[in-house]
């Protein structure tokens, strides 16, 4: 099939698909289009990096700078994300108060941007991970918050697989590029990386498989038959995608994150007993590891030797590198300045931009301090899902399964970083508010009427990174 008939067919997809959704009239509001394009940015590339497809090159004259098109992208999209909040009556001292952890560590990475070398680059990164919790309580104070997080995904991937697969296998020069390890072809599909494109399948896939389990429990129909059927068209798109990536770290996620969907919902599990369960299964692994060298195991069983493809030696660097082992460089700078100049030197032929390990990363950039306070934010999540469990078993069987995947994926991969999307939904799972329980359906009917005057507002201020109505 020729490219630009390639094309044409599968965006017919993606206006199918999008015209599908519009046509089940979710109750959702239009303020959800804000964290739509927020993930959007976050999962595939910059609004400049879009504009540089379509040969439009705006970008910064270098990575301190930044590009503007994208600071005012971002800018527009956290000012609708607050605007949206400000009329829905959003407490913030409720929001501390029910999210501790999460705002000692939103406050602590401000406050490490004194001590950055580059304190302006810190404030500029430190709003865009702001930005984060903003829109996941946008997402929080829809009518019906699961349903609003389910089209959500949805729409995302709308746009991810179908426009993967087609610049993969007819627009190469967008959807693939050469692994600065080996040199190597790899597809990287909508996004600019092959682990970022394995990381956006790695959550679309237990999106999905979550979504199919929910779905097949409903009463049997063409709507139920229709739901089914798609989910298991993206599932299989999803495994496509991320065979061609070949992104071992993903794989492991989502083999994990589909392992704890699975356990969960074995019917003589005792859901209050899962901690139990995990010491369980911890010594089981430590037992494993001391007698048969389970993560040798693991590694080799995805295609990986120990080395981790050079990881290891990046990490035996950074270990050794001369900072504060307590407070760390500062928020978000480390890969800035002459420390690129030295690592250059020190790993020629290699353009890091991270260290290939979120915890490692926390600690370069805030120190120990900082990565005490990290897993204090991973204890917490895990304590708010399992209680959730008991409340809400749907959703907070994906925000365990999630919270599994993600604490694996960190290990070879840099997920807490300001704007990325599995940052994104880690907010998702560790912050807990609801507006609607507090209000009675005359309230909750006036809220989606001041939604409305919001994107009435938007459309006029012209705020969409796409300058459409968000």
């Amino acid at each position: 099939m020729p490219p630009q008939l390639a094309a044409l067919f599968y965006l017919a997809i993606v206006f199918w698909l999008f015209r599908r959704d519009f046509r089940e009239r979710p109750s959702v509001t239009g303020a959800l289009w804000l964290p739509f394009f927020w993930i959007i940015i976050g999962g595939t590339r910059f609004f400049s990096g879009w504009l540089a497809v379509f040969g439009i090159n705006l970008g910064g004259a270098s990575v301190e700078e930044g590009s503007p098109v994208d600071a005012v992208v971002f800018f527009a999209l956290i000012a609708g994300g607050l605007y949206v909040l400000r009329r829905r009556q959003v407490d913030w001292s409720e929001f501390m108060r029910r999210n501790r952890w999460v705002t000692i560590y939103l406050a602590y990475c401000l406050i490490a941007v004194v001590w950055s070398d580059f304190p302006f680059v810190s404030v500029k990164r430190w709003i865009k991970l702001f930005g984060q919790p903003v829109m996941v309580l946008v997402l929080l104070t829809e009518p019906d918050p699961v349903e609003a997080f389910t089209h959500l995904l949805k729409r995302f991937a709308y746009v991810v697989v179908p426009i993967s697969i087609l610049f993969i296998k007819y627009f190469p020069q967008w959807g693939s590029c050469y692994d600065i390890w080996n040199g190597q072809r790899m597809n990287t599909g909508i996004t600019t990386d092959k682990n970022a494109l394995g990381c956006d399948c790695f959550v679309l896939s237990l999106f999905f498989v979550w979504h199919f389990l929910r779905v097949r429990r409903l009463e049997k129909g063409r709507e139920r038959t229709t739901e089914l059927f798609l989910c298991l068209v993206f599932l299989g798109s999803l495994g496509w995608l991320l065979y061609t990536a070949h992104s071992s770290t993903p794989i492991g996620a989502l083999g994990l994150a589909l392992v704890m969907l699975w356990f969960l919902g074995l019917k003589f599990v005792d859901r209050r007993q899962l901690g139990g369960y995990l010491v369980a299964v911890i010594a089981v692994c430590a037992v494993a590891e001391f007698a048969f060298d389970l993560h040798k195991t693991l590694i080799h069983l995805l295609g990986r030797n120990e080395d981790l493809t050079g990881r290891t030696e990046i990490w035996q660097v950074l270990l050794h590198w001369d900072i504060n082992p307590f407070l760390g460089v500062g928020f978000e700078s480390f890969w800035l300045g002459s420390r690129l100049d030295k690592l250059a030197e020190l790993m020629p032929g290699l353009i890091l931009n991270e260290a290939h390990n979120g915890y490692l990363e926390t600690y370069i950039q805030i120190g120990l301090v900082g990565l005490f306070i990290t897993l204090a934010m991973l204890l917490a999540t895990y304590f708010k899902a399992h209680r959730a469990l008991l409340d809400d078993f749907d959703f907070g069987r994906f925000r365990l399964a999630y919270l599994a995947g993600f604490i694996v994926y960190n290990w070879t991969e840099a997920a807490f970083r300001t704007h990325c999307f599995p940052f994104f939904m880690f907010f998702l799972i560790a912050i807990d508010y609801s507006v609607w329980p507090q209000f009675e359906p005359a309230a909750v009917a006036s809220i989606e009427a001041a939604d409305e005057e919001i994107l009435d507002g938007v459309h006029k201020d012209d705020m969409s990174p796409n300058g459409s109505t968000v």
